[in-house]
């Protein structure tokens, strides 16, 4: 089992401050994207954490806008009987012989409802660890029995913990540090992708169009948004998932193109995990896929032009 730290984890593990003052200046985190990945686009998920230039005024942290509990992204997931029926990611869970063209399946593609952004790693900095919680609540103006200390302690544990056998993981507080995680596992010739849709809408149902596209390689590095007052974000990695572009039309008409990771050898995932129970398979037998939200994250290797 391997926890990693990166290349820059002394800098890159710790909490910064929201409440600072933004300025017209380009951002470290932009100067480093452009001399470690030339012209290489950023995808709609990373430009939305980013600190947006041109404004100045100070952001106020008043709470994680989300509920206490696991996220099914993370491999030892175990879901509850009332998570079955009111958590959205139920419906992104598939098996990879359904990503067909024709194919119809009913989705709901939502946005962690918080929206915090990476902070510069200039301003002041408090340690990014559970010993560090009662300085890191106090920081944040956050009631020790509040919710949301609950929401900040699991998403602290969650990046403290194990990784599974065979994954590789890391917990990205800067978009420097998730670039750093990213090239370490892939190499410098990759790119980074998200889920776009055209507007936000209701479960509905949607139907795979023609061009569904396989990315490069068998290993990717995928980022899910956690919850917590500056965009931090769970990093992993293994060496048995193909990642997808997936062209989508709602009932209603909205266009997507969906980010699908499927993952050949869940072996080692909980036996309980949201995507044994919804797709009625067990551990290991067939692969898994999952459409990723909006705000998360993939890293693939580029493909190699001939």
């Amino acid at each position: 089992m391997v926890f990693s730290c990166g290349s820059r984890a002394s800098m890159e593990s710790r909490l910064l401050p929201l409440a600072m003052t933004r300025s017209h200046a380009v951002l470290p985190s932009q100067v480093y994207w452009n001399s470690i990945l030339p012209n290489t686009p950023k995808p709609k998920a990373i430009r939305d954490v980013l600190w947006p230039g041109g404004h100045k005024g100070k952001h106020e942290y008043v709470g994680v806008g989300a509920t206490a509990v696991s996220s099914p992204f993370s491999y030892d997931y175990a879901a509850t009987e009332d998570q079955l029926h009111v958590d959205p990611a139920v419906a992104l869970f598939f098996l990879e012989k359904d990503m067909l063209p024709g194919k119809k399946m009913n989705l709901h593609f939502i946005k962690n409802s918080n929206d915090a952004t990476f902070s510069p790693q200039s301003e002041h900095q408090i340690i990014f660890s559970s010993k560090n919680l009662p300085d890191i609540l106090n920081h944040f103006s956050v009631k020790p029995e509040s919710l949301e200390a609950q929401i900040i302690k699991n998403t602290i544990t969650r990046c403290e913990a194990p990784a599974i056998k065979g994954e590789e993981k890391y917990c990205a507080t800067s978009l420097e540090s998730m670039i750093d995680f990213s090239i370490s596992k892939l190499g410098t010739k990759v790119q980074a992708i998200s889920t776009e849709v055209e507007k936000e809408t209701q479960k509905q149902e949607y139907t795979i169009g023609v061009g569904v596209k396989k990315m490069a390689g068998d290993e990717s590095v995928a980022c899910h948004k956690e919850n917590y007052p500056y965009a931090v974000f769970y990093c992993h990695v293994t060496q048995t998932t193909r990642a997808y572009m997936v062209p989508l039309v709602g009932a209603d008409g909205t266009t997507a193109k969906a980010v699908a990771v499927c993952h050949i050898d869940t072996s080692e995932w909980n036996p309980m995990h949201l995507a044994f129970q919804v797709l009625k398979v067990k551990p290991g037998t067939v692969p898994i896929c999952h459409f990723l939200p909006e705000d998360h994250i993939i890293w693939v290797p580029k493909e190699i032009s001939a």
